[in-house]
């Protein structure tokens, strides 16, 4: 780290927009709006911004640590650790990992998201000590740095599947089987059977990834009553390790019951069944199904619905009882006049949303094991301004 002569004001400002935009990508990533060239552009932002900083010396330490000190949040965290892990500074490393116990998973999610953006031969001085720290934290970013840059751990990813604290075993079993580890799977078949829904719910995309999908199925039938993960991730691994007629069939059972209609409704559209059109704009006329409605219309077709005017900012265009819903909502009648009028999917680019792309790299692996986990959230780096 060099004292150099800067602009305060702009190594604050690189700061602050580093933060924002690292916020926002981080709500996008996996959403099913943004493309990899919507990403990509925040992306070009983002490296313009943390370039900046890395060119700024001590300053850009000093703005990001006062930044910190005055927002203690996950994207502030996100540029030091940045800056920390660029610099390989021991000392400022440190201090952003004892920052990060602060915020618990918040805290590790920022340091893994600068993992991410940090070159594999910048972290070699410390990947080997978090994975090997008696510190539950410190084992969870060495398994991060592990993910990110897809590196094998050899007889030592054994050893964390096994670990004593869950947030260790979750993120050594994603690992395991995104790195396709077979002669992991007896081990991860025991995790199937664990008491932490997300581990179970790890173990069982593990399984899946690992060629024993079918084990897996009546693990995720049961965590969709449990309160431990998020329904609308078992359902999306449910339908995709059971594709074909037997997914919809499963599906179409919850369709019928009230507490996981909305869930189930807006994973139709991974089916990839247009017959089911002219239902989906039923159910956007349905204040209570609108929004999940619009999920699903996504997922049908690969198509940058932000080019078109059947989404609407202001649920209040769509009358009183829409108000209150989030937003954006598919208008049932705009939607119709885009399908029935010459405007459907044939006249558009195709365009495939950062969830599309999640999707089907998660379903081609588990229909070829041997098939490394593609890493979805790879972008084209396009300027901002194109």
């Amino acid at each position: 780290m060099q004292r150099l002569a800067t602009i305060p004001a702009i190594v604050d400002q690189h700061a602050e927009d580093a933060a924002f935009l690292w916020s926002r990508r981080c709500r996008e990533i996996d959403g099913p709006i943004l493309g990899e060239n919507d990403i990509g552009r925040i992306d070009q932002r983002l490296d313009a911004n943390l370039e900046g900083l890395f060119a700024s010396g001590e300053a850009a330490w000093a703005a990001a640590n006062a930044r910190f000190s005055d927002y203690k949040e996950a994207p502030e965290l996100f540029v030091m650790a940045c800056l920390a892990l660029r610099w390989e500074l021991e000392k400022s490393v440190a201090a952003v990992i004892e920052a990060a116990a602060t915020l618990g998973e918040m805290g590790i999610k920022a340091v893994s998201g600068a993992i991410a953006r940090t070159p594999r031969e910048k972290l070699r001085p410390f990947v080997a000590k978090w994975v090997d720290s008696r510190e539950t934290m410190l084992k969870c970013i060495g398994l991060a740095a592990l993910w990110h840059h897809r590196s094998d751990a050899g007889p030592r990813l054994g050893e964390l599947v096994a670990n004593g604290q869950t947030e260790v075993r979750v993120r050594a079993l994603r690992l395991a089987g995104a790195l396709r580890r077979r002669d992991l799977l007896p081990v991860v078949a025991e995790c199937l059977a664990a008491d932490q829904p997300r581990e179970r719910f790890a173990a069982s995309f593990a399984a899946c990834l690992l060629g024993a999908g079918r084990a897996s199925l009546p693990v995720l039938d049961d965590l969709l009553a449990s309160a431990g993960v998020s329904p609308s991730e078992v359902i999306d691994i449910r339908l995709l390790a059971s594709a074909g007629p037997p997914a919809k069939a499963w599906l179409q059972k919850y369709l019928n019951q009230p507490l996981l209609r909305q869930r189930a409704l807006s994973a139709t559209g991974m089916l990839g069944d247009r017959s089911i059109v002219p239902w989906l704009m039923e159910r956007m006329r349905e204040p209570q199904c609108a929004y999940a409605a619009g999920l699903a219309w996504r997922d049908l077709f690969e198509v940058d619905f932000n080019d078109t005017d059947v989404f609407i900012v202001d649920p209040a265009f769509l009358g009183e009882e829409f108000a209150d819903i989030e937003s954006p909502l598919p208008s049932a009648d705009r939607a119709n006049a885009w399908w029935d009028e010459g405007r459907g999917p044939g006249k558009h680019k195709p365009f495939r949303s950062m969830r599309k792309q999640r999707l089907v790299a998660i379903q081609a692996s588990f229909d070829n094991p041997k098939l490394p986990l593609a890493n979805w959230r790879r972008t084209q780096r396009f300027p901002a301004w194109m």
